[in-house]
This record gives structure tokens, sequence and C-alpha cells, in this order.
């Protein structure tokens, strides 16, 4: 089956986390994803322990189904050459603070001259203009200014999500569907355009739930308030016999009911299950220690038949050998010719007429610099000659 982006070229000049999720989702569409890497040290995050082989397992999963190239964009004839790869290209991905392409001639202004239909996307923490916008930071920084982390956790203190929101929702998710919608307008306009990611302003719009209840009752958010951030005893996880964990989400009064019938506890199905208040701690507490009597696979198994959202807390090992994520592929087993078999992540949009797939492994560095510029017409001697004087 043909991908959905066959016949995209992206050039992705992104690093670390961000840009490189973007553009795995879209060459795991069929995007042709060329990785342009300085030629010395590359994506930095191809260094980061622990490796597979000689990469990072980071950059395995991360940079799957992409072919890299290793391209000086500091010497004039490394940016010719990235002028050229622009004339065959759809789109130009980076994650540079704002102005540093345009110091080096390649911004989306001089880009736009060469190809009038590229779209340009730039990922950055904080956009291309305002106060903040040639301030460093991180995944923290935008959660913290977004004020996602401000009610993030259960007690006095915010907790930090265990994935990075900032990154992936607020900046790699937001980027992908910017692209896919510019790629669809250029087909009826003709017409390129820059789009200016802001990794806070994605995070900020996480806020959505929170923002409209804040518009209606006036009350800021903080950890532990609210009935879905442990707030009700009926949204939250609790600790079993063996120190596991599950997760309750009995929301909906059909759901509850369930539980406190499958509980053997008439007692808890109160109109009040729903409302918050003190009550709402004792009746955690009481949910506790029922859980407690038992072990995670005992809850499992007790669980199994019965419809009202309590599922186990899995750890990532367990994830990774779950039937359940096996049959939906998502867990998928491949080989490597150096480092031999490892489980990657599957694709998990599944679509009726398209297929993802996982048909390249991640690249070494500049291990298609040959390929893309023979493809460009450059000559083995001219290819040589650039190698010599680091270019490539």
């Amino acid at each position: 089956m043909a991908g959905l982006f066959d016949g995209v070229r992206i050039l992705d000049l992104s690093r670390l986390l961000p840009g490189p999720f973007c553009s795995m989702l879209l060459a795991d569409l069929g995007a042709d994803v060329i990785k342009i890497e300085d030629p010395k040290i590359g994506d930095y995050i191809r260094w980061w322990p622990p490796r597979i082989g000689r990469n990072s397992g980071f950059h395995v999963v991360l940079n799957r189904n992409k072919r890299s190239v290793s391209l000086n964009l500091k010497d004039p004839q490394g940016q010719d050459i990235f002028r050229r790869l622009v004339k065959t290209a759809d789109v130009v991905l980076e994650g540079f603070r704002p102005g540093v392409m345009d110091r080096l001639g390649l911004g989306y202004a001089a880009l736009q001259r060469i190809r009038p239909e590229i779209i340009y996307c730039a990922i950055t923490g904080y956009g291309q203009d305002g106060e903040r916008a040639l301030r460093a930071g991180h995944d923290i920084n935008y959660l913290a200014l977004s004020g996602v982390l401000s009610y993030c956790g259960q007690g006095p203190v915010p907790s930090l999500p265990g994935v990075q929101i900032g990154d992936l929702g607020g900046g790699a998710l937001m980027a992908a569907f910017s692209i896919a919608a510019a790629l669809f307008a250029r087909e009826r306009t003709g017409l390129g355009q820059m789009i200016d990611i802001s990794m806070t302003d994605g995070a900020a719009m996480w806020n959505c739930l929170r923002w409209g209840k804040f518009l209606a009752d006036g009350q800021v958010p903080h950890p532990g308030d609210d009935l879905l951030n442990h707030g009700l005893a009926c949204y939250n996880i609790y600790r079993t016999k063996d120190g596991r964990f599950m997760s309750l989400g009995a929301l909906e009064p059909q759901f509850w009911k369930a539980f406190c019938l499958a509980m053997n506890r008439p007692d808890w199905d109160q109109p009040s299950y729903f409302e918050p208040g003190p009550h709402q701690r004792r009746l955690v507490e009481d949910i506790a220690r029922a859980f407690e009597e038992k072990t995670q696979a005992e809850w499992i198994a007790f669980f199994a038949k019965t419809d009202c959202c309590c599922e186990p807390v899995l750890n990532l090992a367990e994830v990774m050998t779950d039937p359940s994520m096996k049959a939906r592929q998502m867990v998928v087993e491949l080989h490597h010719e150096v480092w031999g078999t490892y489980r990657q992540m599957g694709c998990a949009p599944k679509f009726s007429a398209s297929r993802p797939s996982l048909h390249r492994h991640a690249p070494e560095l500049g291990e298609h610099t040959l390929d893309v510029l023979t493809e460009m017409g450059y000559t083995l001697e001219t290819i040589r000659q650039l190698q010599s004087q680091g270019v490539v």
C-alpha cells in the first residue's frame, strides 16, 4: 500500500526530541525525510546513553524511516548544497532559535525565493516573536509558563509529568498537524507558507478543560483539586497489596455502579460520589484499603469481566509484552544487521486504505550523503572533494 505522504520530501534540520518526533510521524506515513546533520557531531541525541550498537536508544526510536545527510551549513558550499536540496523539497523543518537560519542565509524569506511552494516549519520554545523569543528553554519551562505544570500532581508541590508534554504535544504534534494542513492548503492554492510553532503556545492549548472551568467558576487550578486530577475517588490511582497500582476511571454512573457492585460495597454508591468535598478523602481511603487486600495480578483477574474502567498501571517492560499492544502492532520486532533484534514502537494511526510502515532503521551519521548527493547530480569526485574539505 502506498504511504499517505509518498512523494513528499522533508528536509529536517531539527535535533533532540520535538522536531525528530514530528518528522518520524510523517516518515512513518511515507514522507522522504532527509535528516540534515552537522558532519562532526550530528544530532546530539545520537550520543546519549544508553546505546544500541553505536547509537543512542533515543536515536534508534526517533529517527527511524529517515535518511541522514551530513552537511556543514556554516560553509558556503554546504549552504549551496542545501539550497539545491530545497529545490527538490516540499517541507523544511528546523528547531533553532529565531534568527539562526536567517544569519545563514537559509531562512524562510531566502528559501521562498528559491522555491515559492516551500513549507517552512520552525519549532521553538516561545515562538518567532515576543519578549521570550530568544530565551533558552526546555519542556519543564514550557509547561511552567503555559500553566499546565501549576496543577499537575496531587500534593502541595506541582509534580513533573513522566512524558514531555510541551515537546511532544505542544511542539511535535502541533507541527505534524500543521505541516499536513499546509500541504493540503498548497494543493488548492499552490502556495507555500511559514509555520511558527511555539511549544509554550501548544502546551497552553492542553489547558482546554481547566481553562473552560476557570472561565465558569473563577477558581484557579492547583494540584489534586479537580475531578480528573486526584480530586475524586472514582477517578484515581490505588496501590495494591504487592506495591503495584490500579487505575480507576469510573466517572459515569453506570461504571461507578458496576465497580461498587463488584467490590460488594453498595454503601459507596451514593450521588455524592461525583461531588467535590471532604467526603471524597474518606472515600479514597476506603477504596485504598480495599485495593490493598489483593495483588495487582489478582485485581486484573477480578475485574477481567467487569466493565468499570479499572485497569492495571503497567510498566514499560510489560507494555512491550502486552498481547493487546502486540495485536495492535504497537510493538514490532525488527532485526538490524549490526544491532541485532530489537523491539521498535509501532505506528499508532491505522488506515483502511493506507499502511504506515517501518521500512528503514535509524541511520548512521551521514549514512545517505553519497546517495542523496548522487541523486542531485554530484559526481563521486566532487563528493570526495567535499568530504576532504569537511563540507559533507
